[in-house]
Order: structure tokens, then C-alpha cells, then sequence
């Protein structure tokens, strides 16, 4: 596996926090896709002290590829704790790619009410996209071979952390 320095996904939170934090509106919630996007929306949620709740999704049935993927096996129940209904929306996740789970997502929130707007906040951007879909805030733009995948964890201490796997999609 190609050697890449990995930044401190800590440290990106932070970064990424103090990008959304001027563009914050009282309104304003966060809603995290499953499960990198929802560690992250968390980690957002204490760094920026909001008192909102957050939204938790997984868009597993509503992929486009749903059919030829199958049900992934941990699937997670969706929480939207709020109104949605003329909200303004942070969209969070970990790694943004293709496109395709961030359209996922959009179409799962527009089932729970038509919001005021929805902006995308990522750790990281690998670019390739199939769809037009662009991070309003995003801390690392990252070229990776596309048969690597790039992973978020968290570690025993519940830290943040980035590591790299083999062909999880090519």
C-alpha cells in the first residue's frame, strides 16, 4: 500500500468546526450520515457548543445501487429528532467520493419535510465525483488511488482517527 501521511481527524474536526462557525444560524442542525458522518456530526455538535440536537441517517435503502450492493450489515435506524420542515441543514460525513451516499442522504431528508437548505461539511474530499455534489466546508482534499479506501474509526479512547484500506470498492 502506497505510503500517505494521514491527518489527525481531531484536528480536522476542529478545522472543520471553525469553517461552519460563521455560517451558523440559530436554526441551524446537523445531521449525520452513518457511522463516520455521525462520529464527526457529534464531535461538531461539542466543538461548536450548539444546542440543536443532531440527526443521525443511514441511507442504505435509499443507494441507487441498493440492488446490486445488497443491504450492508449493520444497518442503523435513522434518527431525525426535529422538524425538518424550513430548517436550515448541515449535512455530515466523513469522506466525500462519488456523490452517490450524499445524494442518498438528500432524498432520505426530503422524506422528513422540505428544509430551508442543505449544506455538505466533510472531513475529507477525494474528488472523482459521478454526480454533481460539491463540500460547502471541508478541511483536506485528498488524490487516493481509487482502489483504496480511506476509513474513519474511532480508537479505544473514542479519538478520531484515519487509516487506509485495499479495494473496499474499486
Amino acid at each position: 500500500m502506497p505510503a500517505i501521511d494521514l491527518p489527525d481527524a481531531e484536528a480536522q474536526c476542529a478545522q472543520l468546526a471553525e469553517l461552519i462557525r460563521p455560517r451558523l444560524r440559530p436554526d441551524t442542525v446537523l445531521v449525520g450520515i452513518h457511522s463516520g458522518g455521525a462520529w464527526v456530526a457529534r464531535r461538531l455538535r461539542e466543538i461548536l457548543e450548539l444546542r440543536n440536537e443532531i440527526g443521525l441517517i443511514d441511507v442504505s435503502f435509499y443507494r441507487d445501487d441498493y440492488g446490486a450492493r445488497g443491504l450492508h450489515a449493520r444497518v442503523r435506524p435513522s434518527s431525525i429528532p426535529f422538524d425538518v420542515e424550513g430548517r436550515p441543514l448541515i449535512l455530515v460525513d466523513d469522506v466525500l467520493y462519488t456523490g452517490r451516499t450524499t445524494r442518498a442522504a438528500i432524498n432520505e431528508l426530503f422524506d422528513y419535510g422540505r428544509p430551508a437548505s442543505i449544506q455538505l461539511a466533510v472531513l475529507a474530499d477525494r474528488g472523482r465525483r459521478q454526480l454533481p455534489i460539491c463540500a460547502d466546508f471541508c478541511p483536506w482534499k485528498v488524490d487516493l488511488d481509487p482502489a483504496l479506501e480511506l476509513v474513519l474509526s474511532t480508537d479505544a479512547s473514542g479519538r478520531l482517527q484515519w487509516s487506509l484500506a485495499e479495494n473496499a470498492h474499486a
